[in-house]
């Protein structure tokens, strides 16, 4: 097949114990799914989840370095524990929801939080400030064969070394496999789907020239620069 214009590289993170990669499609992202977070942000109820979207070439390898993004002087961090879809469906139930997943990685939504807001003042899409380059930094996934399904366990963020966000990811409101169940019944997934999973409380500002790095018990380390 040919093409009118220069077709892209599929984006993609490496698995771990193989020369494959993951190949992304589409990047969802789980607002609110901490209770801390959630009454940090104004809210404080188990309401049902709510779900935006990340292109799938904003994806960030690990160890990278990215510019300060445009148009913001408040970005922020937040730490997420990453599920990998390996298997589609619509209408998972949440009995079956861990034979959907491949494997499990470590990112960061980050956000353009003064977009974001401003957005939200107006009743307007979150997409600028949730959505723009570089903005899904995501580790290397690894095999749930190999690690089995995180259901618990640290989570935490730090900013040159000082630490800025500490949870469990035991603590999510919804849960992996209910939150599999139910974006399933609004989108059919399918393989090389990712799902970012929410955040605990303590999201805040990054700087130029500090370095993060996130940690999830059982998954892995993730490090990433700005310019």
């Amino acid at each position: 097949m040919s093409y009118a214009i220069p077709s892209w590289d599929l984006p993609s993170v490496p698995v771990v114990g193989s020369e494959d990669r993951f190949p992304v499609r589409r990047i969802y992202c789980i607002g609110r799914n901490y209770a801390a977070h959630a009454r940090e942000m104004g809210a404080d109820e188990r309401e049902p989840p709510f779900f935006f979207l990340k292109p799938g070439d904003a994806i960030v390898q690990n160890g990278a370095t990215i510019p300060y993004p445009p148009a913001t002087e408040n970005f922020h961090y937040e730490a997420e524990l990453v599920a990998a879809i390996g298997k589609g469906g619509a209408n998972i139930s949440v009995d079956d929801a861990n034979d959907h997943i491949f494997g499990y990685g470590v990112g960061i939504d980050l956000t353009r939080r003064d977009l974001q807001e401003e957005a939200k003042g107006m009743r307007r899409p979150w997409d600028m400030g949730k959505g723009f380059d570089a903005s899904a930094p995501c580790s290397e996934i690894y095999p749930a064969a190999t690690i089995g399904h995180p259901t618990a366990g640290a989570i935490t963020l730090t900013v040159n070394g000082e630490t800025r966000q500490s949870g469990d990811i035991g603590d999510m409101i919804w849960n992996m496999p209910e939150s599999v169940a139910y974006l399933s019944g609004l989108v059919t997934l399918e393989p090389g789907d990712l799902i970012y999973t929410g955040t605990p409380e303590g999201v805040g500002a990054v700087n130029r020239g500090e370095e993060i790095v996130v940690h999830v018990d059982g998954v892995c380390d993730l490090t990433l620069k700005i310019a």
